[in-house]
Parts: C-alpha cells; structure tokens; sequence
C-alpha cells in the first residue's frame, strides 16, 4: 500500500491543526490513505485534544521554540527521516524571517511553500506593494502618500485633502502589523484621536526601524464597496487556483470599528462571502493574480506560494442582477489568512490534492473540489472581561491559565469542531486558557431555505453550546461562572446580502 503523501502546516494557531485534520480527513480513497495533515510546532494542548480526545490521524513535529531557525532546522530533519514531505508555513513572520531561504540552503527548497525574503516585502512593506501594484496595472486606491508619521501637520494636510476629495482616508502602518495597522478616518473631528492612537501604538517600533529618520507612514484615500478577500494557490510555473471566498469579522464587538470596538486579527468568518459569484472569481483572476504572477516570474520570485489579496469590490446593477464592475487592492497577504483559512478549508474536497499539485507545478490539472452546497462558520471564544485586577479581556489585559471544560462527545453529536488555539494543558488544571483567541467552534450545513437561515441554525448551535456550559473557561473568582466570550451576529451579512441582490 503507497505511503501517504505528508503535508505539513508550520505555525501555533487553529487554521495550522484545522488545516492538518482536514487534509488527513479528505485525504482517504476507501481503504487507501492518500494524504496525511502533520502540524509543525502547534501549542501545547493541541496533539491531547487532536490525537486522545478527537482521535484525529494527525502528526506533531516539535521545534526548539519559535523562531524560523529552529522551525527549518525541525522540518529539515523530518524530511530527511520520510516524516515530511511538504510544509506550508501559516504565520507569516516565519517567511519575513526567511524559512524559505534556510530551506532552499539545505536543498529543500522545492518543498517548501511560500515567498522568500526577497519576495516577502508585498505583504511586509506595504508602500512597495502599492508601487509594484501600480507599475503592474493592478488596481489599489485612486490616491496614496507617503509622509513622515512624526508630523500631524503633514499628515492632516493629506487627511482633509482625501476627506473632501473622497470622504475619508486610511492611516496604514506600512509594515507587518497582524492586520491591525490601518486606520480609518471619515471626518475632521476624529482625525487628531485617530493620528494620536496609531502613533501610540507603533511608536516603539518606528523608534527601533528608523531612530531619527523620518518614519514612513502610507495614507491612502478612502475605498469604498465591500471588502471581500481571496486565496490563491500558485505554484512554480505560473498555474493558479482561486480558492473560495471567505469573509472576515476583524471587529471585537459588533459594529464598526472604533477606539472602542478595535480590530482584533479575527473573530469569526464565513465561507463563501455572501457576494461571491463566478464574474467576481474571473475579475481576481484576470486583474490581479495574473499580472501579479507574472511579474513574480519576471522578477525570478515566483515559487509555489499561497496568496491572499484583501480588496474592495464595487457593484453596478443591470439587467440580471448585482454584477462586479471595479476591485482594487488594498494589501496583499503573502500566506493564508486567519481565521478565514478555516471555513475556506471545511468546504473543500480535496485539498490535499491541490497542495500537492501546487508543489509539484501540476494545478493547471488539478481544479479546487468545492462543498458548493453548503456553508461553513468559525466562531473565536475569548478571554472575557474580569479578573483579580479588573482585567478588560480579549484584546486588552486578559486573566490567564484559568481551567477548561469542554464537552467533546456534545460538540461532536452538534457537528461543532473544536479547534483549540491560544490553549495550555496542566498537570494541575488539564486544559487551561493561554489568554487571547483560546478556541474555535467550526461547522457546515448544508443549505435549507436560505443562505441566512442556514447560517442562522448554525449559529444557534454554537449559542446553544455556549450557553448549556459545553464549553467554559472557569473565572478564578466564580467557579460556575464562564469567562469565555463571542461574536454573536457571525453570518448575519447573509441576510442582508440577500435583500439587496434579490431586490
């Protein structure tokens, strides 16, 4: 019987075991197992849950800690023991770090996916992004500016400048902020606030990359339409494959973003994004990946990578419907994103398959098995508020290494997947809180009625859990109390969506 093809995914948080679980899950043809999910680092409760608890055919690859030597120096080694034999790095740090490069020296370069250093300034500095974009032909923001971040002058002149012009400007910290460096402004009042918190938040690092030079800060004239991301698998001939559209929810709480209500890197998301559509996936395709790909094989670059461009989608309507007329850029991602990746990857059939052929330059032959009858939901539980200093919770000051309780066999029979992520495992307590994004509930269904209304089911799923204490992170100052908290309205988009394209 042939060995399974092993691929492993590098990284500590949940798209990294989701992403192995599915691919051992899908990867099985009768009795023959084709592909095998191996999950490079992980955090520590992950192989317990994975391996004891769920019962999972998933591998564990351990490394010194966390930096991108000992992750290469880890997956060198297991591919030379047959215990690898591709990786997909997840964080992105990792590739700003050049674990592409220390593997291309061992001679394993061909196995590894994702950009080197030399490539890895579109996701890591996004004023060369914006101008390779621009010399591409790829469309981004009708106006952007460079100025130094240490003058308000300089800033607020462009500020207004875009306001009046173009109702609003973005704040964007130009280099890896885990999604949370950009800034909207929309009126004259909140511009001071705004400049202030960015400053605030980045000072430290402007200080450490520039000293006293000026301190590069991107402004970029308000994009309007709907944000809609993208997975683009590539491999090193110029083949690609759009996978399906996920949509994000960045915001902590519901609402639009403010000082009060920040972007956290993710608190749930859905597959598909409620305006996918056929002409969108062939808009991407040709305005964006195609030149993209091109240029990264111009510029010697291109190499079997994962691509993840966030965009803003105009509509126009006609005769038929709600059709996509414009798309422009505003970042693009070098990796998968987090915790899109997630639903993305519970609607695909075969996605062992397509890393595969993305390593082996034959996705032109293979095409994306999608579950286009169904749509999938991931839920972030994270540490509330409380503590013994009054801590705000999740993503301010949170309490740590409170116990666990989890109802796996109920979550199971429920169709959730638990997903754990920022979670510990004690002699003492068992499984324990690491703090931030602790674990994700993961579910599909097959669609009934409408998009909202399955979406609607399954969310109830996940409240029901909540609430019959399925799930709970034991406050240390209530031992029946539940400091875990969540997004509730995951998935409503559904129904708006509906409301305007049946209108």
């Amino acid at each position: 019987m042939p060995m399974p093809v092993k691929i492993g995914f590098a990284g500590t948080d949940a798209r990294t075991l989701l992403s192995a679980a599915v691919v051992t899950q899908t990867g099985r043809q009768g009795d023959i197992h084709t592909h095998r999910g191996v999950v490079i680092r992980g955090m520590p409760a992950m192989p317990k849950i994975a391996n004891e608890i769920m019962g999972w055919d998933v591998g564990f690859i351990p490394t010194a800690d966390n930096s991108a030597e000992s992750y290469a120096t880890a997956i060198g080694e297991a591919m030379a023991q047959g215990e690898l034999d591709y990786v997909i790095p997840m964080p992105e740090s990792l590739l700003f770090n050049g674990i592409v490069d220390r593997l291309e020296e061992k001679g394993l370069g061909g196995r590894i996916a994702g950009l080197s250093r030399a490539g890895a300034f579109i996701e890591g500095d996004k004023i060369q992004c914006k101008e390779l974009c621009r010399k591409i032909g790829i469309p981004v923001a009708d106006e952007l500016t460079v100025v130094d971040a240490r003058s308000f002058s300089e800033v607020s002149k462009m500020v207004l400048e875009y306001i009046h012009t173009y109702g609003g400007a973005v704040l964007k910290f130009p280099y890896s902020a885990g999604g949370k460096g950009a800034r909207i402004i929309l009126d004259t009042w909140e511009m001071r606030s705004v400049y202030d918190a960015l400053v605030r938040d980045y000072k430290k690092t402007y200080r450490r990359m520039f000293k006293s030079n000026p301190w590069p800060l991107l402004i970029e004239s308000r994009m309007s339409g709907v944000e809609i991301s993208f997975t683009i698998l590539v491999d090193a001939r110029g083949n690609f494959r759009v996978l399906p559209t996920a949509m994000d929810y960045p915001e902590r709480f519901e609402g639009p973003a403010t000082s009060g209500n920040p972007i956290t890197g993710g608190m749930g998301s859905i597959s598909p994004h409620p305006f996918e559509s056929w002409r969108l996936m062939e808009m991407v395709s040709e305005l964006i990946a195609l030149p993209l790909i091109n240029e990264l094989k111009a510029s010697g670059l291109l190499r079997p990578c994962i691509l993840y461009p966030g965009c803003f989608v105009s509509f126009r309507r006609s005769g038929d419907g709600l059709h996509p007329c414009a798309i422009r850029v505003c970042e693009i991602n070098i990796r998968p994103g987090e915790p899109e990746f997630q639903p993305v990857m519970r609607r695909l059939k075969n996605p062992g398959q397509l890393f595969e052929a993305m390593f082996k330059g034959e996705l032109d032959r293979v095409a994306p098995q999608v579950r286009e009858d169904q749509i999938s939901i991931t839920t972030a539980f994270v540490t509330g508020p409380g503590g013994p200093d009054g801590q705000k919770g999740y993503p301010w000051r949170v309490t740590r290494n409170e116990p666990i309780t989890i109802d796996f066999p109920y979550l199971k029979k429920k169709g959730l997947q638990v997903v754990p992520s920022a979670m510990g495992i004690s002699e003492e307590k068992g499984l324990v809180s690491d703090g931030t994004r602790v674990v994700y509930l993961v579910c599909n269904g097959t669609v009934k009625g409408t998009p909202e209304q399955t979406a609607q089911k399954l969310m109830n799923k996940v409240k029901t859990a909540y609430d019959g204490h399925r799930l709970r992170l034991i406050p240390r100052e209530d031992e029946n109390g539940n400091r875990f908290d969540f997004r509730r309205d995951i998935g409503t988009e559904y129904g708006g969506a509906e409301k305007i394209l049946r209108t």
